[in-house]
């Protein structure tokens, strides 16, 4: 092995893979509580410079770890070589990694109607793709140590910062915010629907992104189930229909929150001024 092969496989050291609800997964859940009700109470109502700066530094520490990931993945060693090859299953374009895509775009990007869109799509599609691993993290556990911490640094980022962007946003965050978020996603599911027929004849492994690969089952829980029995074009529509109507049920879920804790504001003034 070469210095860089070294380093690789001094980062790939295993442990026994944590289980749902083990101690790696409760631990996670409360750094990620802990870490999400400090941003929501320190840097609710921050300057917009402040904001920009804090979504820049989570999408340099996510993308850092998906490199680490992604080299990893490619790293095989017997014992006695050395096998660089790439997987591409493990390709990250799928609903949990488009932060890496995005973020970028909230940094960057002068206020308006894209950069709004962008974080309505962050703060309920994206949001609901990390809750639900981060609830759920079933087969995203592995026996590599940096793996395990990568994919809950990254799951829990996307809970993290869904709060938080919506949070920040809480005064402008209607229902035509929350439509916004829409077209993000129908333009993200087209390029993995374009990369997915695309690949399938140019590469002989799995390509599955988003997972709605026509070549490839779903391996999302209840969606496979779905695919399996109705025709490919009916699955497809479930499957934008369902996360559509998903990410509604978290802005809704938010935004009653939020009204609730400002009738709970006006009752606590209403008595002390009373």
């Amino acid at each position: 092995m070469n210095f860089f092969e070294k380093i690789v496989h001094f980062f790939s050291a295993e442990m026994t893979t944590p289980t749902n609800f083990g101690v790696w997964h409760i631990v996670s859940l409360i750094l990620v509580i802990g870490l999400t009700i400090f941003l929501c109470i320190k840097f609710k109502d921050c300057k917009d410079k402040t904001f920009r700066r804090i979504i820049l530094i989570s999408w340099i520490v996510i993308l850092v770890l998906e490199i680490y990931k992604q080299i990893v993945f490619s790293f095989d060693w017997d014992g006695h070589t050395v096998t660089w090859d790439y997987e591409w299953y493990a390709f990250p374009f799928q609903l949990c990694s488009t932060p890496l895509y995005l973020l970028p775009f909230v940094v960057f990007l002068k206020e308006g109607k894209v950069r709004d869109s962008i974080m309505s799509f962050l703060a309920t599609f994206a949001f609901f793709g990390g809750l639900a691993t981060m609830i759920y993290p079933n087969n995203v556990y592995i026996s590599t140590i940096g793996i395990n911490i990568q994919t809950m640094v990254h799951h829990g980022s996307q809970v993290v910062l869904g709060i938080f962007i919506f949070v920040y946003n809480r005064k402008k965050f209607n229902i035509k915010f929350f439509l916004l978020g829409i077209i993000p996603y129908v333009i993200l599911v087209a390029i993995a629907m374009l990369s997915n027929l695309a690949m399938y004849h140019i590469i002989n492994e799995t390509f599955n992104m988003f997972y709605i690969s026509p070549y490839y089952e779903c391996v999302l829980p209840l969606l496979c189930d779905i695919q399996k029995s109705v025709p490919y074009v009916v699955f497809l529509l479930i499957y934008v229909i369902g996360f559509v109507a998903v990410a509604c049920i978290m802005y809704f879920i938010m935004f009653g929150i939020y009204k609730l804790c400002l009738k709970l504001r006006k009752n606590k003034n209403e008595k002390q001024t009373a």
